[in-house]
């Protein structure tokens, strides 16, 4: 008899891959009905991942789009599975065990009925919450093994960690491939020995097509005994994100294996609506590069759905380093000479790092590290001289246990920072906190929702849900589209004749007079129709400067460009004019490539001048604060 694949549609992740944003609920529950009528689908996967963020920055509620999206399905006896992080819940951060064990009961409630969990370091105490706590609240626990390849990551490696996690009651297994770099034969060997020593546990292959090795994998895995595969469909698949459907069915069709019949009109159905999506307002939000193919990844090891984000990251800095350059006479670099510096980097990095999966979020960890080394060492300052505090936390220990060692070199430096590397579980480290978010509820008159459902997403997402309530997200949202829709609508128009002006536009020059640096603040004369300038020098920050009182002022500056918060979560204090500073002390964060870079005093002083808001925009070298 035939072995049966049956077939997962990623009707989330599809976007995700792809780009920043989901359909609306009302899309959302237009396409549900036709995902039913093809009639292959034995799951689909409706949330989790950043779906209810996005939700929330929407302006929407994402209670109201899990429970009406997943309805269909469950009406039609199609399961649906959600993605979530382990420790990190369906957030880029900790969550505390009550949070966490809250989001299985509403998600079951919801009508979400597998979990699938992964860690990104593969660490099973990490999972071993996710599976006691799904099972708790009625769901499936699926738990995932976040692939990655390296000398340390071998077929015996995931063999023994799903032994653990099947020991650890988890109901079905998820080869997890998230950077698509898994080697067919690799993932075959695992599968097998998988099946071999649990036949009766279901195993489905999750994988990405970026580096172009995906169809290959689901045939070795197929071969190997998997029951379920992960599949995209037009105009969504391929590119960064994950293989046909249809190709994918006409494959294993032809291998032998039994898999189901696709119902084409209901197929074109779907494609068209997905397709009235994109143009209506989700393809301004979809970078072109992550239509692409790219076995550039297969090298750095890079997750695909990286690319397009990598990319942007790149053009960021690779502008604010070729200023730097220019500034100081130094040849600038390409896009292409950067790239290739960035991939060298993450090889060399990746084991001295211990070789943490290349997995969300320790992807971007070892990503943005290796680009901020790159960037200080063009700049002849020290590699590892800019560690965000995130990244800190991973090579610490407070995320999980890395797979293999840290290099003496990493070693070394965390003990001349003075900090300390931590053996316990992780989960230890992040007390409850329900309680607190029930009182914010009630101090603001907030409904529960049902199933409490409205306090999970207080809990989950505290600074989305707060902005949602507000009205400051949906405005947010609405006021980024329109000026996209104004810049398409501006780059098709005809251009206009240049006209001609004599006028002038406001810059900065950096200068050196008998030995001392000034930047010239260069602006025009209202009044001044000639397009005269006037003129305003004020000494860099290698001097120092007088302040009203007559003291000597010192100033803080950004070292990378990002966006200026004060905190960057709630435990902390901003800091204020008047504050006496000692050096160390957190002036504030530079949060650059979705990670949070602590900027700190490096003298004692007195703040007299804080010179940006919280979520300003900053470049390298603009000024923070005065301190005197």
């Amino acid at each position: 008899m035939a072995k049966e694949i049956k077939f997962s549609l990623l009707y989330r992740d599809m976007w995700q891959s792809s780009g920043k944003y989901v359909p609306t609920v009302d899309q959302l529950l237009k396409v549900a009905p036709a995902i039913v009528d093809m009639g292959c689908f034995a799951r689909v996967e409706t949330n989790g991942g950043g779906f209810e963020q996005i939700n929330l920055l929407f302006g929407e509620n994402p209670n109201v789009a899990n429970r009406q999206w997943t309805q269909p399905f469950n009406d039609a006896g199609i399961e649906t599975h959600m993605l979530e992080r382990a420790l990190n819940g369906i957030r880029m951060s900790p969550v505390p065990a009550d949070v966490r064990k809250l989001m299985y009961k509403v998600k079951k409630k919801q009508g979400t009925d597998i979990a699938r969990s992964f860690c990104g370091l593969n660490d099973p105490r990490n999972l071993e919450g996710s599976i006691k706590y799904a099972k708790e609240g009625g769901m499936i626990s699926q738990a995932s093994m976040s692939l990655t390849f390296s000398e340390v990551h071998t077929v015996e490696y995931y063999t023994k960690l799903a032994d653990k996690l099947i020991e650890m009651g988890t109901d079905e297994i998820c080869v997890k491939d998230m950077a698509g770099i898994g080697r067919p034969a690799f993932l075959g060997k695992i599968v097998k020995n998988i099946k071999d020593r649990h036949p009766k546990t279901p195993v489905q292959y999750h994988g990405h097509a970026g580096p172009g090795f995906q169809m290959a994998s689901i045939l070795e895995v197929a071969r190997a005994g998997a029951d379920y595969v992960d599949v995209a469909m037009e105009p969504l698949s391929w590119g960064t994100g994950h293989a046909d459907l249809l190709a994918v069915q006409a494959m294993l069709k032809d291998a032998g294996f039994k898999v189901p019949d696709i119902d084409m009109k209901a197929y074109m159905h779907v494609r068209a609506l997905t397709q009235s999506f994109i143009d209506d307002f989700l393809g301004y939000y979809i970078n072109p590069r992550n239509r692409l193919m790219n076995s550039l990844l297969i090298g750095p090891g890079l997750p695909g759905g990286m690319m397009g984000s990598l990319m942007a990251d790149l053009e960021n800095n690779l502008a604010s380093l070729n200023k730097w350059m220019s500034k100081r006479g130094k040849p600038e670099l390409t896009q292409d000479e950067l790239l290739v510096k960035l991939f060298d980097e993450v090889a060399h990095i990746w084991p001295m790092l211990g070789y943490p999966p290349l997995v969300t979020p320790f992807s971007q960890y070892v990503k943005n590290l290796a680009l901020m080394n790159v960037i200080q060492l063009e700049k002849g300052r020290e590699r590892w001289s800019m560690i965000a505090d995130n990244i800190w936390d991973m090579i610490l220990g407070k995320s999980g246990k890395l797979p293999g060692e840290l290099a003496p070199e990493i070693v070394e430096l965390t003990k001349e920072q003075g900090r300390e590397f931590y053996t316990g579980n992780p989960q230890d480290l992040y007390p409850d906190k329900l309680d607190e978010f029930r009182n914010e509820m009630k101090e603001n008159n907030w409904d529960f929702g049902e199933d409490d459902e409205e306090l999970f997403e207080l809990a989950m997402h505290p600074e989305q849900y707060r902005a949602y309530k507000s009205g400051q997200a949906k405005a947010a949202f609405e006021a980024d589209l329109a000026e996209k829709k104004a810049e398409e609508e501006k780059a098709e128009a005809p251009a206009a004749p240049a006209a001609k002006s004599t006028d002038c536009e406001p810059k900065k020059l950096n200068v050196e007079v008998n030995g001392e640096k000034f930047v010239v603040n260069v602006s025009c004369a209202e009044s001044n129709g000639a397009g005269q300038k006037e003129e305003s020098v004020s000494p860099a920050k290698e001097t120092q400067v007088k302040a009203a009182s007559g003291g000597p002022v010192k100033e803080v500056a950004a070292p990378l460009e990002g966006k200026f918060f004060f905190t960057k979560d709630a435990s902390e204090k901003a800091i204020k004019e008047g504050d006496e500073l000692k050096e160390g002390d957190v002036v504030g964060y530079i949060e650059s490539m979705k990670t949070y870079n602590a900027i700190l005093a490096e003298d004692a002083g007195k703040i007299v001048e804080i010179c940006l808001n919280n979520g300003d925009a900053v470049d390298e070298d603009d000024i923070i604060i005065k301190m005197q």
